[in-house]
């Protein structure tokens, strides 16, 4: 009996709205002062779809395969694109770190979706397996501390009377209606059963925090723009070419014999003919396209 470790990838079946795409440019590999990031727009990853041939069908979406369109007005430099893929981020801030009336020793944080860009996300139990992480006073965020959202509900601020007939206690009821706040639990949040006194930290009223999915691990996508690939340098070195006696342009063609650069092939002497310099010179634009490579050979 063989015995040993067993496990999984799930292919993830995110949503291209819950992602980030985050682009740093640099237009060589030495540059290393300008470092600027920008957030491209959404709408940039397309999903690809099962059928039939792979089992599945043409509505359910291939997990872990998408199409990753780049637009064009902003990859038109040669350059280092360092495309960088993660779970969308929401910033918020905790409205408050409350309990339950009907059950005081479940705590949470409430947040109030007046102060959340994106509240779509927000439904009833929209927002289980999300991460929380804390910022600190002066915007730097705590390192290595998270905690995980376990469940999501609407909820109404409810005074609750406590034993002091004076003394009220502001807490939270769960409601069917679409309310501004939502009630957050999350794990860990009880105290451990040999130190019941210390309770784990969920956060305080007022704290900035940022909340992400966990649908995918974030990825970094490195494309490097060049002028020439593969191709052209197999025209440079494969292609068909000529030169002309005459006039000493020198004419490289691609694989359907277009003109794909002309050089002038000349040479430079000295005052006693003695040769200096062998010379090939870009004609750039100043193409003469009587060197037809399919004329020349007929």
């Amino acid at each position: 009996m063989a015995t040993g470790n067993y496990g999984t990838l799930r292919p993830a079946d995110v949503s291209p709205n819950d992602v980030d795409i985050i682009l740093h440019y640099t237009p060589s590999r030495d540059d290393t002062e300008n470092f600027t990031l920008t957030k491209l727009q959404t709408g940039l990853l397309t999903p690809f779809f099962n059928n039939a041939d792979i089992g599945g069908n043409d509505n359910e979406v291939l997990g872990g395969l998408y199409n990753l369109n780049l637009p064009s007005d902003q990859f038109n430099e040669l350059g280092i694109y360092t495309l960088y893929l993660r779970p969308k981020q929401i910033r918020t801030q905790i409205y408050d770190c409350g309990v339950l009336v009907t059950l005081p020793n479940i705590k949470g944080i409430i947040i109030d979706l007046n102060n959340v860009d994106s509240p779509q996300n927000f439904i009833a139990q929209g927002l289980v397996g999300y991460r929380v992480e804390y910022l600190n006073d002066d915007g730097s965020k705590v390192p290595n501390f998270f905690r995980i959202i376990t469940s999501n509900f609407y909820c109404e601020v409810s005074n609750f009377n406590l034993s002091n007939s004076l003394q009220t206690s502001v807490r939270y009821n769960y409601t069917d209606n679409a309310t501004n706040l939502v009630f957050c639990t999350l794990s860990p949040s009880a105290s451990a059963t040999n130190n019941p006194n210390v309770t784990p930290y969920i956060g305080a009223p007022g704290q900035n925090i940022v909340i992400s999915n966990t649908f995918f691990n974030p990825q970094v996508i490195e494309v490097e723009m060049v002028e020439h690939d593969a191709s052209t340098l197999a025209i440079a070195l494969y292609g068909n070419q000529t030169k002309s006696i005459d006039d000493g342009i020198y004419t490289i063609y691609d694989s359907s014999n277009n003109i794909y650069r002309q050089y002038n092939l000349y040479e430079i002497r000295d005052q006693f003919n003695e040769l200096l310099y062998e010379v090939r010179q870009d004609r750039l634009e100043n193409i003469d396209f009587t060197k037809n490579f399919e004329q020349i050979i007929a």
